[in-house]
């Protein structure tokens, strides 16, 4: 899509808090500001609790699926190689393994054989 270079992209800057209702759902209304041109919009109680984003820290080992922890290859303080086994778990009665995805020494390991993960759970940090 062309853009002229008179045209202006929205950042969460131009968002400024106008005020809020007493209605039941406690609506807040925004302004943006686009070009000049003011708007006022409404944002949802869900748009405004979200969870802000966090960029993907290679150093930790999440689990991926929820699942039991079946078995655990290394412990504090190894050295472990890329593609290394690190740990096997258990998820709807299929064995998914998860591999090391870097060279390091494990840090801390934050699980024990037979314990229930959620997703996205710390299992493993590296160094």
């Amino acid at each position: 899509m062309p853009t002229s270079d008179n045209s202006k992209s929205l950042n969460l800057k131009d968002i400024k808090p106008e005020e809020t209702s007493d209605n039941l759902e406690s609506e807040v209304f925004q302004t943006l500001i686009i070009e000049d041109v003011k708007y006022k919009t409404r944002l949802t109680k869900k748009f405004l609790n979200r969870k802000p984003y966090e960029p993907v820290d290679p150093k930790k080992v999440l689990a991926f699926i929820p699942g039991t922890i079946k078995k655990i290859y290394f412990k504090t303080g190894k050295k472990v190689k890329a593609g290394e086994k690190l740990v096997d778990l258990e998820a709807m009665k299929m064995l998914n393994t998860i591999f090391a995805p870097a060279n390091g020494i494990l840090a801390e390991v934050y699980v024990k054989e037979g314990d229930l993960v959620s997703k996205n759970h710390l299992l493993m940090v590296y160094k």
